[in-house]
């Protein structure tokens, strides 16, 4: 009878804790307040209480394919991460003062994974700035980041005019970053429901503006466009599909662009590529794959055919080289974009980390440095 009593005893304070870290832990995030959840409930992508794909997407696994995966990633694969620190080009502050719009060449810089500077039209725009050391709530106990160092710290950043968010997971969305960074930021553009999160980290709800899919916003002589995606979203464990996740089409006067996001493929692609395109750079997901989970993670020859549909120009691909969440290589993304590419004659940049991109330039990284 005691041995019971003890067992249930644990059993309740264990459910107690995690009912309590959920709640009370910050990096989780906020819950959409009463106006969040009146814009969501308009949304015609939003059905009993979640966020649906454009078409029927499943993330679930048979028990089997579950146990496969987890003691893969348990066991670990060779090249899953590189050998040692993965090296970055240092960027520096001087490099991102503001110069003359008029005259100052647009470029994109890659921060690893799928964050990026983007320089255009004098302004400064940070996509899904996750800077931090791990895509987890808890950043001491999950993956570590490739790189030892970023090509510049937070607190060396210029103002930032706006931050672009995709979604709210953990490798996409961190609440470290976005605590050191949200001084520095003038407005954060953000799919519906995600602006809970900011606001409980410390961003004022007037410079957050929520979005969905096929809204545009016109900004300081941009125009931003938030477009589907094929994915989910999520930080706890009661909360999936609770807010939208998008892609981003950014029109500039010198520029216009794409950033995918997350997504499987899909024929939302062209849909955009036919109300936007062309597009002079695509910012496309590439990484983190696998079979089991294609539906929400393009395979590298689709993300070369995302970037067709959209009518890109050229292509950098984004979501790999800084943090292992899947059970591939991690250079097989980069390698098995650039094979396909090579195969549909369109063009591809592999920037450093950290090594700029003329946007329209005459000539753009094109080295295998990862060999």
């Amino acid at each position: 009878m005691l041995a019971a009593l003890i067992v249930i005893g644990a059993v309740a304070a264990l459910a107690l804790a995690t009912t309590l870290v959920l709640r009370y832990y910050p990096a989780f995030g906020g819950k959409p307040g009463e106006g969040a959840r009146s814009r969501m409930l308009r949304s015609p992508h939003y059905e009993n209480g979640k966020f649906v794909n454009l078409v029927p997407t499943s993330v679930k696994m048979s028990l089997r394919e579950n146990l496969t995966a987890l003691g893969d990633l348990i066991r670990g694969r060779p090249g899953g991460r590189p050998d040692g620190s993965l090296a970055t080009e240092p960027l520096s502050p001087l490099s991102l003062q503001r110069s003359d719009a008029g005259r100052a060449q647009a470029k994109v810089t890659w921060f690893g994974h799928s964050a990026l500077l983007l320089e255009l039209d004098g302004k400064r725009l940070l996509l899904d700035p996750m800077l931090g050391r791990s895509p987890s709530p808890f950043p001491r106990i999950g993956g570590k980041r490739y790189s030892d160092k970023l090509p510049i710290e937070i607190e060396d950043l210029p103002p930032i005019d706006a931050v672009l968010l995709s979604h709210d997971h953990y490798d996409h969305l961190d609440y470290g970053s976005i605590k050191r960074l949200k001084d520095k930021v003038g407005r954060f553009f953000v799919p519906l429901g995600v602006s809970a999160h900011l606001e409980r980290w410390g961003v004022a709800p007037e410079r957050i503006e929520e979005c969905d899919w096929w809204d545009e916003i016109a900004w300081e002589g941009f125009t931003l466009a938030c477009t589907p995606a094929r994915h989910f979203s999520g930080r706890g464990l009661t909360n999936r599909n609770g807010t939208l996740w998008c892609s981003w089409v950014i029109v500039g006067a010198a520029a216009r662009i794409y950033f995918s996001g997350d997504s499987g493929y899909g024929p939302h692609f062209r849909q955009i590529g036919d109300k936007y395109g062309a597009f002079d750079l695509t910012l496309m997901e590439c990484g983190q794959y696998d079979k089991r989970w294609a539906a929400i993670h393009m395979l590298p020859e689709e993300t070369v055919q995302a970037h067709l549909d959209v009518r890109g120009k050229l292509m950098i691909p984004i979501h790999w080289a800084a943090f292992t969440l899947a059970l591939h290589d991690w250079r097989d993304p980069v390698e098995r974009a650039a094979k396909a590419a090579g195969e549909r004659r369109t063009k591809i940049a592999t920037p450093r980390i950290g090594e700029p991109v003329l946007i329209g330039g005459a000539t753009y990284p094109s080295a295998a440095w990862w060999r």
